[in-house]
């Protein structure tokens, strides 16, 4: 059975509609990273699954149970969630263990039972040892997992996080995603996760679901919506990309100094004669010095200059402009495979990296 079903959800604000129309269901121990621009309605929609902010159309179901439509919203305490925000919200005033174990002293359990859950999640988020320090002897990441066993300790139907790792310094977020997902892989909790961050959303879901002006464009597995992406927004929000108009006819998609065979292409193609959008990726395509021995059927070489280069450590960035077209395309490269600018090199383009979008 489904655990979690958004249906034609919507909220505005006067004539501005900030979510417009979500469906989105979610399997139970499912994660699912909502992922966007800011102004795109993933917020929104993470606050109207809360029970913060009532929708005004459409409904939020939990196992068969309406949770929201307009003019009928359960609260947010009666709806079995636990919320992570982006301040993590925990209370100065209390120690490690004392934060933990609020929500099970308020459903009253017994002081036993409290502190052995407390102690097991605290050694699951390796924090037992600092379980009587007060959260301002903490360092961020460390207060960040106070605010995850807090809201795991309670096993929530549902796990909401709202940009947990935004207050975070670049290492310990990447720290932090790995950790999120090994708690989810532990519990299997159904999880929303609210993000702008492409590598969050890519190592911690199971989905993602990209948004954009209060609508979800696509809902794919990470590598989906990567190698896959179905609308110009997509292929050009997720990572980085070459967007390439050209004109499918003829059985050959025409593009600016040469061409590809379509037969080559994943995906379906317009009418013949019709316009066509590709999205070629950096790491589709290979840079030689010299002209590769004859390889792959109709693999294309162009002859290209180099026009630009970034050294990023684990890779080159490059720009190459292919001669008798006034394309420039990004490349990436192996950090030793060193290139100057201004050289002449081969440029090799695997067909079968290149995705047609809308």
């Amino acid at each position: 059975m489904p655990r979690l079903t958004l249906k034609g959800l919507g909220k505005a604000y006067g004539k501005l509609k900030v979510v417009d129309d979500v469906d989105l269901t979610l399997e139970e121990g499912e994660f699912v990273s909502l992922l966007g621009p800011s102004g795109c309605g993933k917020t929104t929609t993470l606050r109207m699954i809360a029970g913060f902010v009532e929708p005004t159309s459409g409904s939020i179901t939990l196992n068969g149970q309406v949770l929201s439509a307009p003019g009928a919203v359960l609260p947010p305490e009666k709806r079995g969630m636990s919320m992570i925000f982006q301040s993590y919200a925990i209370w100065p005033n209390m120690t490690v263990a004392e934060n933990v174990g609020f929500g099970l002293t308020l459903k009253k359990l017994p002081k036993e039972e409290v502190r052995a859950k407390v102690k097991r999640i605290l050694e699951v988020v390796q924090m037992a040892h600092l379980a009587d320090r007060y959260p301002a002897e903490l360092s961020g990441g460390q207060q960040q997992r106070v605010a995850l066993a807090r809201a795991i300790v309670v096993q929530p139907a549902v796990l909401l996080l709202d940009e947990p790792l935004s207050n975070l310094d670049a290492n310990l977020r990447e720290e932090m995603r790995f950790e999120i997902r090994r708690l989810h892989d532990e519990f299997r909790f159904t999880t929303v996760y609210v993000t702008h961050d492409q590598a969050e959303a890519m190592a911690t879901a199971d989905r993602i679901a990209v948004m954009q002006g209060g609508r979800i464009e696509q809902v794919d597995a990470p590598h989906v919506i990567y190698t896959r992406p179905r609308t110009r927004f997509v292929a050009g929000f997720i990572g980085r990309t070459n967007l390439i108009e050209g004109r499918f006819a003829n059985g050959e998609v025409g593009l600016d100094g040469f061409a590809l065979r379509s037969d080559q292409i994943p995906g379906s193609m317009p009418a013949s004669s019709q316009p066509i959008l590709l999205s070629l990726r950096p790491q589709g395509m290979a840079l030689h010095r010299g002209r590769p021995a004859t390889g792959r059927d109709g693999v294309p070489l162009l002859a290209a200059t180099v026009a630009q280069r970034t050294y990023l450590g684990e890779s080159w960035d490059y720009i190459v402009h292919p001669e008798a077209s006034g394309l420039k395309l990004r490349v990436t490269a192996p950090p030793l495979q060193v290139h100057e600018v201004g050289e002449s090199v081969w440029l090799e383009i695997d067909p079968q990296q290149i995705a047609v979008v809308n």
